[in-house]
């Protein structure tokens, strides 16, 4: 594949392309989703994180007022996956406004984010139409992000969408950057990550 399509310049997302970017997973946001299962949305957050490191993507990692409340810093299972990387904790609701966040972006050299973000309708929205507007191609995993209600998960993701952002899932993300099997340096890390996620049958 790497020999067919460029994947710095490719249209679609690459590990050469794209950056993740987690905000506000914390036990205080995650508790206050009601529009989806949350166990099922810390899953297939862990999964994204793995895909992300599988393929050597950028990360950059933010809470909000955690310093303020220690009982309510990044989720246990995140901070598993996440260990050596810096957490960026802000008072802005909107993570865009504050400048180490929005320096940590430029800092990867990546156009095109794929963002996932508690809550919906705020610290996933919000920075998503500001990066939209800063030229950014945005891609929000809209099965690894949750709302307080039904409602305002879905009034977020309409909001993102006309802004120009496009919806992904974390199987979709996985597919999108392996693209061919024959890239065996990463090929049975991805199968193992799909069983997680419950697309391939487990072995054991």
């Amino acid at each position: 594949m790497d020999n067919i399509r460029d994947q710095n310049t490719d249209h679609l997302l690459t590990p050469r392309n794209a950056a993740l970017l987690l905000i506000d997973y914390q036990p205080m946001q995650v508790n206050a989703v009601t529009s989806a299962d949350r166990a099922r949305v810390v899953s297939r957050t862990v999964l994204l994180v793995k895909l992300a490191k599988q393929f050597g993507l950028p990360l950059v990692v933010s809470t909000v007022n955690a310093s303020a409340d220690e009982s309510n810093r990044l989720i246990p299972a995140l901070r598993n996956e996440l260990c050596g990387i810096d957490v960026i904790d802000r008072t802005y609701i909107n993570a865009w406004e504050d400048i180490r966040f929005r320096t940590a972006v430029e800092e990867t050299g990546r156009r095109k984010l794929v963002i996932a973000g508690l809550w919906t309708e705020a610290c996933l929205t919000f920075p998503a139409i500001d990066a939209i507007a800063d030229g950014y191609m945005v891609y929000p995993v809209v099965d690894a992000i949750g709302g307080t209600t039904v409602v305002a998960h879905k009034a977020g993701l309409r909001r993102i969408e006309q802004a120009g952002a496009v919806p992904t899932t974390v199987v979709q993300f996985a597919c999108e950057l392996q693209r061919d099997w024959a890239r065996e340096d990463t090929a049975e890390g991805i199968v193992g990550i799909l069983r997680e996620a419950g697309v391939f049958p487990r072995m054991d």
